[in-house]
């Protein structure tokens, strides 16, 4: 399956564009809910100098194991359209260094093409040795897929940064097949290009990040002679260490990739440790349990920890959009408490009780977005599955709450999707679901919510 990603002519733009150009495009931020300011409600400060460090053996650098990945910045009204709201992101980036955070991820698309501008602003106050900066090359368009334009994008790169050399440097979401691969790194000679700035001292790092089944991941790891890869970036999670295969359609278990990569001595770095906050907003039963286990500790520093306590892992990515997510994840990692094996089979339990629960698997990460036709794909995706997890879900009509969830969910769903942008208006063209890493049939998911919906207004 190839990653054309159709920003549709966004990586047309952000090539040729300037920054401000590719800065209104955005719209990164999720919102809060209920549960979520429940949760950190009393949410204490967390210490300064007390993070955690892991060492790249290859380069010695002393990188934090909390990761601060710029996918979710907050953003702010502006007219009729959303723009990432700078100074918020400074205060972030400020308040997230002084806790000792120093690796930042970054990517051309993420944020719609803000991101790597955003942060290369809020980075270029610190001096350069005071953080390390990864971003990747995104050539999923095919019009990026040029020796020329890949080329391009890398130097853009650069130039948003504001840096004349990038520490951790990927090729973006392997994982689509190998003739995928082929086209966008072998066929037009830019992972030789890469291999060369590497040498160069222009990428410190060269890895990659993998989304997908073993075949690329294999066969890259196979040429590690060849390659040389100095990390990889993987989803790895308590949900997915196993159970990829249902809680992640589309993708590896977990527990292969990481042992793959130690059996190298490859470093991993892990991204959606929260598998886009679906391990963050658990069903209310399966809350308790964690809550019983540990009152002190919040539902998503479960995930964290488990990813920090691998061995060979060098930071754990999160995405962090407003101040709460930040100190509750320093919390996890100032210092790492590492979880016991008891601890580990606990969640394993948890990880199988969330299989009973059949949620979409969708992470949020907005790469299925824009829609053409104006739908707000993930907000159908994270409504339905709140409601779900919260048990709130109008399934059974012999339930005597049925008629009270029935109309929370209809009054829930106009308020969190405006009518324009609901599911009735998808005309099933397809060009989302190439783009979505967990392989989820977005037009069929989107179909069943619409009947769902469309019953429930009968029933009324």
């Amino acid at each position: 399956m190839s990653k054309k990603i159709s920003r549709r002519s966004f990586l047309r733009i952000l090539g040729a564009g300037s920054v401000a150009t590719a800065a209104t495009l955005v719209g990164c931020n999720s919102a809060k809910d209920s549960s979520e300011t429940d949760e950190y409600q009393n949410q204490v400060e967390p210490p300064k100098d007390k993070m955690s460090y892991r060492t790249n053996p290859k380069t010695q650098d002393k990188v934090s194991l909390l990761g601060y990945g710029m996918m979710r910045l907050p953003t702010i009204k502006e007219g009729e359209q959303e723009k990432i709201d700078q100074e918020q992101v400074n205060k972030l980036v400020d308040y997230a260094i002084e806790h000792g955070v120093n690796y930042f991820d970054t990517a051309p698309v993420y944020c719609m093409g803000g991101s790597e501008a955003a942060t290369g602003i809020a980075l270029h106050r610190y001096p350069r040795d005071k953080y390390f900066v990864a971003t990747k090359l995104s050539n999923f368009d095919p019009a990026s897929q040029t020796r020329e334009g890949s080329i391009e994008m890398y130097r853009n790169s650069m130039k948003y940064l504001q840096v004349d050399y990038i520490d951790y440097y990927l090729l973006h979401a392997l994982g689509g097949g190998m003739d995928a691969f082929r086209q966008r790194y072998i066929d037009n000679g830019v992972l030789e290009f890469l291999m060369e700035e590497r040498k160069a001292g222009r990428i410190r790092n060269l890895g990659f990040s993998y989304h997908g089944d073993r075949e690329v991941f294999d066969y890259l790891l196979a040429e590690n002679d060849k390659y040389q890869w100095d990390f990889v970036q993987v989803q790895l999670n308590y949900l997915d260490w196993d159970n990829a295969k249902e809680s992640s359609p589309g993708n590896t278990e977990a527990r292969y990739l990481y042992e793959e990569l130690q059996s190298r001595g490859i470093p991993s770095v892990v991204m959606e440790p929260l598998l886009g906050g679906r391990l963050a907003k658990l069903p209310k039963y399966l809350v308790k349990e964690l809550k019983q286990r540990d009152p002190q500790k919040s539902v998503a520093s479960w995930a964290f920890r488990f990813a920090g306590s691998l061995e060979g892992v060098l930071t754990v990515l999160s995405g962090m959009t407003y101040m709460e997510h930040l100190k509750d994840n320093l919390l996890s990692y100032c210092p790492l408490e590492s979880l016991t094996e008891e601890d580990k089979e606990f969640l394993y339990g948890i990880a199988t009780k969330m299989l009973e629960v059949k949620t979409i698997p969708c992470n949020d990460c907005d790469y299925c977005m824009p829609c053409p036709y104006g739908l707000d794909i993930p907000a159908h995706f994270v409504y339905y599955n709140k409601c779900l997890n919260d048990g709130v879900l109008p399934q059974n009509p012999d339930d005597e709450d049925y008629v009270k969830y029935r109309r929370q969910f209809l009054l829930g769903y106009d308020r969190a999707i405006p009518k324009l942008r609901q599911a009735n208006h998808c005309i099933v063209c397809g060009e989302c679901v190439p783009e979505c890493p967990q392989s989820i049939n977005i037009p069929q998911e989107l179909a069943k919510i619409d009947e769902f919906v469309e019953k429930l207004k009968q029933e009324m």
